[in-house]
Order: C-alpha cells, then sequence, then structure tokens
C-alpha cells in the first residue's frame, strides 16, 4: 500500500480530528445512482468487507477515497446521436436546429446511463496532524483536490491549501545540480529536467545520468533551469521532486524495506497496519526535511 506519488497539501496543526471518525460515516461512498455520472465517498483503507473508515498511528491518519464513475464513451453517444439527427432530417427535410441537437443527446444520456458501466477508483492520503500536512496518493493536483474536497465535505471545514514555496523550487534545485550543498539526508539522483527560462524555451530530460557532469553544466551556463530533480533521502525513500511541489515516483527502498522484513505478522492487516506505520514516518522525514529546504510557507492561523 506505498503511496507512489504525493500531492502534498497544507492546514494549520491546530485543527480538532476528535470527530473525524463520527462523521466519516454520512460521507461514505454510495453507489452511483441509475441517472447519474459519478460518486464520490470515503471506504476503508483496508479494502472491502472493512468497516473502518480511517487508520490511525500516533499523529498520522490514512484516509481513503472511492469513486464510481459511468463510463459512456463519446463516440458510441455521438454515433447515436448522429443516426437520431438524420432520421429527424429525413422526416422534416431540415436539419435540426442546436436547441434540438442538445436536447436529444441530454436524452440519450439518460437512456444509456442506467445501461452503462461502473468504473471504480480509489485514493488513498496520509494526514500528518502534528506538521499540518495531508498526503494525497497522485501526481495529479485536480485529484488531490478532489481528495481535499471530500474531507472538508465530511468535517464542515477544513482550510487546506497546495504548499507554497517562498523561494522559487526551480531556482534552489539549480543550485543543488550546480554544486550547492544539499540539506542533511538528501543526495542526488540520475534523473532531472531542465528548461530554459524564456517561455517556449527548450526542454532537456535526463535519465541515467551523472547530474553534476560537463554535460548538465552546459545546459546551466546556457541559462537553463531544473524544473524537476530526482533525489534520495537517507538511502530510505527516492522520488522526483517538481517545481511544483508535486513528489513523483516515490519509492521506498531497502534501507527503509528491510524492516518490515524483521517483524512477523499473523494477517494481512497486520502487514498493512505496519506498512502504514513506516510510510507515516518516512513521508514525516521527507516533509520536514524540504519544509526547511524549500522554505515552506506555513499555514495561516
Amino acid at each position: 500500500m506505498f503511496f507512489r506519488n504525493l500531492t502534498l497539501f497544507r492546514f494549520n496543526p491546530s485543527l480538532d480530528f476528535s470527530q473525524l471518525d463520527e462523521l466519516l460515516p454520512e460521507a461514505r461512498l454510495k453507489p452511483v445512482g441509475p441517472l447519474e455520472l459519478s460518486s464520490r465517498g470515503f471506504i476503508s483503507p483496508f479494502g472491502r468487507g472493512e468497516e473502518a473508515l480511517s487508520h490511525r498511528i500516533q499523529d498520522s491518519i490514512w484516509l481513503s477515497v472511492g469513486g464510481e464513475d459511468k463510463i459512456l464513451p463519446g463516440a458510441v453517444v455521438n454515433d447515436l446521436l448522429a443516426r437520431k439527427l438524420e432520421e429527424i432530417e429525413e422526416k422534416e427535410g431540415r436539419k435540426p436546429s442546436g436547441r434540438t441537437r442538445k436536447r436529444l443527446k441530454d436524452d440519450l444520456l439518460m437512456e444509456l446511463l442506467p445501461r452503462a458501466f461502473v468504473k471504480p477508483s480509489r485514493t488513498d492520503a496520509l494526514l500528518d496532524l502534528e506538521h499540518g500536512f495531508v498526503a494525497v496518493d497522485s501526481s495529479s493536483r485536480k485529484s488531490g483536490e478532489n481528495v481535499v474536497s471530500e474531507i472538508r465535505r465530511a468535517m464542515g471545514s477544513f482550510p487546506a491549501l497546495p504548499l507554497n514555496a517562498e523561494i522559487a523550487p526551480r531556482a534552489i534545485m539549480t543550485g543543488w545540480i550546480a554544486g550547492e550543498p544539499l540539506p542533511e539526508g538528501l543526495s542526488l539522483g540520475e534523473e532531472c529536467e531542465l528548461k530554459d527560462a524564456m517561455e517556449g524555451g527548450a526542454v532537456v530530460k535526463c535519465q541515467h545520468q551523472e547530474l553534476q557532469s560537463d554535460e548538465i553544466a552546459k545546459h546551466l551556463e546556457a541559462g537553463k533551469q531544473v524544473t524537476r530533480l530526482a533525489l534520495t533521502l537517507d538511502d530510505h525513500v527516492s522520488f522526483v521532486l517538481g517545481e511544483d511541489l508535486i513528489i513523483r515516483k516515490l519509492k521506498f527502498l531497502d534501507g527503509a524495506v528491510d524492516q518490515l522484513e524483521n517483524t512477523e505478522r499473523e494477517d494481512l492487516r497486520a502487514e498493512l497496519d505496519a506498512r502504514f506505520a513506516l510510510m507515516a514516518g518516512e513521508v514525516k522525514r521527507l516533509f520536514t526535511v524540504l519544509e526547511g529546504a524549500l522554505k515552506l510557507s506555513k499555514a495561516e492561523d
């Protein structure tokens, strides 16, 4: 259940989550209705058949937002609509108006929705109450905001905002591969993306590349700046940090995972519990390192 991406939002650590478990059942995922396109709500982090809608270890809470979306291929709808429009044109000898087209399309959607396939989805989130951040397992800002919206819907109020850095992240990352010291525990990986400072300028993507090399130095001398950078923290986690402050390609390394193998557990629930505890600790450490390095703004009172 290790997260693979982190889209981060910040909230004030003083927020009260004591009633969360009582509020979540009201925001539980409901099956998508016959005439609905989608449905969102909380599901158990431990999977089907489990009742608990959250799981907490000390100051870390694990939530899962489930979704059901009706699949209506646009090509199918457009093909049926074209046939109906042809029938009307043949019968009345004129092309239907735009208003008629819209009405027919709406009618088709209402007709097809009850028979459409349903696609389930799941997005996990970690709330760190000590430092006041939400980490959503997604590289999509929109998906992250949807999860935050569901938490807000359940709690009534949840003023969480995307991370904001006081110094441009690309300036800091460019400095790191130019030779400036990295924060304690961080080391460079072998992947980066460089962009020309001019809008619409050249983009260079490097993989399996020594980043502090003459080749990269020439790009920096030409004015390019780092917009994505692969990093490793304490030989426990590797990741790619973007200038949008989204963490991608998150991977837990042997230095972290070995801790799991040294403990015997009797069932899947205990295994998931151990993995969450490990992940929560590593993400907390990663956040605190980046908070200092990137001068992340604090949440407002």
